[in-house]
């Protein structure tokens, strides 16, 4: 695997160039169904299996840095990984090809969600279920084979998963993480800094911090003239949303809603049948704002409403985890770093193998054919090594016919 990441942002070479890092994405924006847990299976399997952008370690590091800061987790995730890869225009195009796809298809399915509405439309939307339940379970055994090769590593990732199974919500990950790391210190003292493969960015300490200013910045500006047009009122309400939410998709939606329903904006039937399109739909949750800020009246017509509600949702995030990356560099080289980096590391694969159980397995496997689909689709990504789109394909046409079979 790649010792370093000084590689990849080279302009000259073709596998790091802006097009890649832009076209990967886009096929991950196309392809990535079940929610942002799913998502980072996705990622994993394309970025750290197949072309090795990063290494294990250096992927859960990352993971680790967008646990902690608010915003939406995958979304963050894919801007560091471009960031890395092919710098500030590497991190813009990660953007625009992982979100794009799923902002044009909200806008453009919430005229035809009554048509999802039947038998066949909603067992296709189990069968993503189904999908996200196989690709979670395969990025949560390779993550534990790698990041967990003893009994210290995969006790952390035990307690863990175990912590977050009883008390389940955004801070307690946080907590978990932070648990992660202490228990790295105490435990893996095998561990040193230069077993460890760090994350190196292009910029320092000083850019990280104008950038965290900018994040601030942005929040009194937007509050202060959000009067002025329903535009920036547009910009504080989803800037707002995307600078305090902390768990993902589904947790962001009581801000939205006390945003744009509260505020007679947006009709709370209006509000739902979006949300329920951004249920069947691949890509990041969080594109759900550009559906509301497209049926929000304002000045400059639907396009610029959507445009400006996806773009702000976004940024608070992008602004945070940019801001981090550089702190999180400075201070990975001290001598205990490499036992931190371990215990977290451990921690973030107890983190999504709880959540493989609840919300992913919980909200898709229902009875044991579900549970046979799933276990094929595991069987097609770990043991016979096919395509994503392939156990998408499995999934959803078993699904559809499961459905005809039981009416």
């Amino acid at each position: 695997m790649n010792t370093s990441l000084s590689q990849s942002n080279n302009p000259k070479d073709a596998s790091g160039s802006i097009a890649n890092v832009f076209g990967t994405f886009l096929k991950l924006g196309l392809t990535s169904f079940g929610g942002p847990v799913a998502h980072l299976g996705y990622f994993h399997k394309e970025l750290v299996e197949k072309q090795r952008w990063v290494s294990e370690s250096q992927y859960a590091q990352l993971l680790a840095i967008c646990q902690f800061l608010p915003g939406p987790a995958s979304s963050q995730l894919g801007f560091a990984l471009g960031l890395l890869r092919s710098g500030w225009f590497g991190a813009l195009a990660a953007f625009i090809g992982f979100t794009l796809p799923s902002a044009l298809l909200l806008v453009a399915f919430a005229s035809a969600l009554p048509y999802l509405s039947g038998s066949v439309g909603e067992a296709a939307i189990h069968g993503l279920k189904l999908v996200a339940c196989a690709v979670v379970a395969d990025a949560v055994l390779g993550m534990f084979k790698k990041l967990c090769p003893d009994t210290q590593r995969r006790s952390i990732a035990v307690v863990a998963a175990g912590v977050l199974l009883l008390v389940g919500s955004a801070w307690v990950q946080i907590l978990v993480v932070l648990g992660g790391a202490a228990a790295g210190i105490w435990l893996c003292r095998e561990v040193t800094a230069e077993a460890q493969v760090s994350l190196k960015v292009s910029y320092g300490k000083r850019t990280g911090l104008a950038l965290l200013v900018l994040f601030v910045l942005f929040f009194i500006a937007l509050t202060l003239f959000a009067d002025h047009s329903r535009l920036l009122g547009l910009a504080n309400a989803f800037y707002r949303a995307g600078a305090l939410v902390f768990g993902g998709g589904h947790v962001v939606l009581p801000l939205l809603e006390d945003s744009v329903v509260a505020s007679g904006w947006v009709g709370s039937e209006s509000f739902l049948a979006g949300y329920g399109a951004s249920q069947a739909i691949p890509g990041p949750m969080f594109s759900f704002s550009a559906y509301l800020g497209a049926i929000v009246p304002n000045e400059f017509g639907s396009v610029a409403g959507a445009s400006v509600a996806l773009l702000f949702m976004f940024v608070p995030g992008f602004l945070l985890v940019s801001a981090a990356l550089p702190l999180w560099q400075s201070i990975s080289h001290n001598r205990m770093a490499g036992r931190v980096i371990a215990g977290v590391n451990a921690a973030v694969v107890g983190l999504l193998g709880a959540a493989l159980y609840d919300p992913v397995f919980t909200s898709g496997v229902k009875d044991g054919a579900d549970l046979a689909v799933v276990l094929i689709g595991f069987a097609m990504l770990a043991v016979w090594k096919q395509s994503a789109l392939r156990v998408v394909a499995w999934c959803v046409v078993v699904s559809v016919l499961l459905s005809f079979a039981k009416m």
